[in-house]
């Protein structure tokens, strides 16, 4: 097959071409190419889609993957520019419109790019809306539409999962967040590649929410303090009052507890799993994904400056206060 993919320098754009490379299909990537390198095998195609798609533009693909991230300009700019028999768009659980109560399949209305805009995580989730209907509308039944959840695993930009292989790893006295049935969803990034090249094979279509089965926030943290934490490590719960008094904030930034969230969004990581599962998503475990995210973290520097966990100093401080 050929197969573009627009993107394709880096996490799930990149493994989403590796994986392709190494089935042997014959694997295009449209990017600027300022953000990395291709997978060897791949043929990178530099393109600006602030503007055009350039020299692909006319071209017809087997299939064409799309990892926009927020912009619905560039969705309808490629779905101009090339055809393909099988088009898949990643989009993302951001999506849904309630995330506090489980089962909602209302979408947020749409809205159109602005980069004078305020980025909110609800202004981005109404940028992938108008950028599903964009593709529905262009290529209706052959379009395969991945509402992503929290992706994870080697590569991962978020700095948000791979906080806690990161510190259990360290071991010791570790804070963690006092909302032990809070459910947890995540997909490796390898995974979620192997399902998107899996759908362009057999022409999987429809919209389906790409995440793993739910599982309690205790039972997710502890898989991974068991696959890296060393004897001793003890997880100590912190009071959510506690953690907002000092200021940590949930799931991402520089002074937060990845995976933890607030209860007006407590849903948002307990979609229903069954429908992907049965289309052929395949998840490993959690533990695996732990050890390998545990070797990125490591290569990138453990102490770098972090886009989500507490750094050692407001970790001690909360540590103290629940002595």
């Amino acid at each position: 097959m050929r197969i573009l993919v627009l993107g394709g320098t880096v996490f799930l754009g990149k493994a989403t071409a590796a994986e392709a490379v190494r089935r042997g299909h014959e694997v295009v990537c449209a990017a600027r190419g300022e953000s990395g390198a291709v997978p060897g095998g791949a043929v990178l195609v530099p393109v600006d889609r602030d503007v055009d798609l350039g020299p692909l533009a006319g071209r017809h693909f087997d299939a064409v993957v799309d990892v926009a991230r927020m912009s619905v300009t560039w969705v309808r700019r490629a779905l101009a520019a090339v055809t393909a028999d099988h088009w898949t768009f990643v989009s993302s659980a951001s999506v849904y419109a309630d995330h506090s109560t489980p089962g909602g399949t209302a979408t947020l209305d749409p809205v159109e790019d602005d980069p004078a805009a305020p980025m909110t995580p609800e202004r981005y989730g109404a940028v992938k809306v108008a950028s599903e209907h964009a593709v529905l509308d262009a290529v209706g039944d052959r379009a395969f539409i991945v509402r992503a959840g929290l992706i994870n695993g080697p590569g991962d930009p978020t700095d948000r999962f791979g906080y806690w292989p990161n510190r259990l790893s360290r071991g010791g006295r570790v804070a963690v967040p006092d909302a032990p049935d809070q459910p947890v969803q995540h997909v490796d990034v390898r995974d979620l590649a192997a399902w998107v090249v899996d759908a362009a094979e057999r022409r999987t279509t429809g919209t389906f929410d790409a995440v793993g089965p739910a599982n309690p926030l205790s039972l997710v943290l502890g898989e991974i303090a068991g696959a890296v934490a060393p004897p001793g490590t003890v997880l100590v719960r912190v009071p959510e009052a506690v953690l907002q008094r000092h200021g940590v904030e949930p799931w991402v930034g520089p002074r937060s507890l990845p995976l933890w969230l607030p209860p007006t969004h407590r849903a948002m990581m307990f979609r229903d799993a069954g429908p992907a599962l049965a289309a052929g998503l395949r998840v490993r475990p959690t533990a695996e994904t732990a050890l390998d995210a545990l070797a990125h973290e490591r290569a990138l520097g453990p102490d770098r400056p972090r886009r989500a966990g507490l750094p050692p100093e407001a970790e001690d401080a909360l540590l103290r206060d629940v002595a």
